[in-house]
């Protein structure tokens, strides 16, 4: 099962307690995850046309729970604010049932279940909701800011995209609908991909550092060796040639272990700067040559 499933799954489980909450999120799915229109009779009938059987099951849940089995559809779309000039108008959802905040939490959790989904969080981090007009995907952005929470629209083919792409917000986002077990498994997950990446960086660090060690002591030897082929070694400052003869005897070592072969123990930048000098004496000598 994926990730956004798993998420839906457990969204489908949450039952408002009150009434006008339950009103918020039944209007969320009437109006992403329903067609309403006439039956052959001439009653209003509402037929559910979402893929995702999660949809459906929490629709007659909250349905059985906020109306009587025998109460009239058309009185129901009364009670969600559903009237003959909103039917399938992609308008969204009537504000008057979203004022609070307990209703827009519910207005959120019956809106992803229609029409949202999740990307793996181990690849990436994105969320979206997919409108089909860009009245509806204004009204999932203004609830999602209500609390502080970053999203953007974005024009997708035929259809007007709300989208986070930020971990932080996508965790919040999952903790307003109430999604608890899946935000924590996503923080589970975000911890361990940022412990990985943390590592990685580090053997990368370490990595160059040790690659940037052995580039320098390579060049040493280098013109350590040329020094002692063309003038020889003895010819140098006492300090110099204590200096080539221990890079010399110790290749891998870095320049603070080189200092303290020497006697008396010099430090790393007195071991550097005289490397230095040996480097500019080599220089000197393919210059002439």
């Amino acid at each position: 099962m994926s990730f956004s499933a798993e998420v839906k799954e457990e969204l489908e489980k949450i039952m408002p307690q009150a009434r006008h909450c339950r009103l918020a999120e039944l209007a969320a799915i009437a109006e992403f995850g329903c067609r309403i229109g006439k039956a052959e009779n001439g009653e209003m009938q509402i037929t559910i046309h979402s893929e995702n059987d999660a949809v459906a099951r929490k629709y007659f849940t909250l349905w059985k729970k906020t109306f009587n089995i025998g109460t009239d559809v058309a009185k129901a779309l009364q009670a969600l604010k559903i009237t003959g000039d909103n039917v399938g108008a992609g308008k969204g959802v009537d504000p008057i049932l979203i004022k609070s905040s307990c209703c827009k939490r519910a207005y959120l959790r019956g809106a992803f279940l229609c029409i949202g989904s999740m990307s793996n969080p181990e690849k990436g981090y994105h969320l979206e909701f997919v409108c089909e007009t860009e009245k509806q995907a204004l009204q999932i952005q203004e609830t999602i800011h209500s609390f502080d929470i970053e999203a953007k629209v974005v024009r997708r083919k035929k259809y007007d995209v709300v989208y986070l792409k930020e971990g932080a917000g996508i965790v919040d986002l999952l903790n307003v609908m109430g999604a608890h077990v899946s935000l924590m498994n996503l923080e589970n997950l975000r911890i361990e991909k940022e412990m990985r990446n943390s590592i990685n960086r580090q053997v990368n660090c370490e990595t160059a550092n040790i690659t940037k060690t052995v580039n320098a002591a390579s060049r040493q030897l280098e013109d350590i060796q040329l020094i002692q082929t063309h003038v020889g070694l003895s010819g140098l400052p006492e300090h110099l040639r204590d200096i080539a003869l221990v890079r010399l005897a110790h290749p891998e070592s870095s320049l603070q272990e080189l200092g303290g072969y020497l006697s008396p123990p010099v430090g790393k930048s007195g071991v550097n700067h005289r490397l230095r000098k040996l480097s500019e004496i080599a220089d000197q000598i393919r210059v002439k040559a």
